[in-house]
């Protein structure tokens, strides 16, 4: 099975973490999501995400460090996701290429149902107080 990578965005803002729901006819439709695309070939991960977030929600972004790197396998395909922390620079998030977007806090994160490639960081969010600083 052929791995497809993935790069997604960690944006913070006043205390609170964007998301994205998937669009209903997507793969993992109506689920939440941290923003961000499959990469292309040729293209870093640090590329793909600006351009990803420039497309899915009209943002500039400087894609900062990475938080971290999941492998996962859902019965019809593996991904591997480089989540990295980024900041806006330029635009409001507007959801251009996705269903909805929301701002949410550590304590709201359980209120919205993720693919189960993202539990570990989900995990991680919600026990390091110092991620959303």
């Amino acid at each position: 099975m052929q791995t497809i990578e993935v790069s997604a965005a960690l944006i913070f803002r006043q205390g609170r973490l964007l998301i994205t729901r998937r669009d209903a006819a997507a793969h993992l439709g109506g689920l939440w999501e941290f923003p961000g695309g499959k990469r292309e070939p040729g293209e870093s991960f640090e590329e793909c995400l600006a351009r990803e977030l420039r497309e899915e929600l009209g943002v500039e972004v400087t894609v900062d460090e990475e938080v971290e790197t999941v492998e996962h396998a859902y019965p019809e395909r593996r991904v591997r996701i480089k989540f990295f922390r980024c900041r806006l620079i330029a635009g409001e998030p507007q959801p251009l290429g996705c269903a909805a977007i929301r701002w949410v806090r550590a304590d709201e994160l359980a209120q919205h149902a993720f693919p189960a490639a993202d539990a570990r960081l989900l995990e991680r969010l919600r026990e390091r107080a110092e991620l959303w600083e």
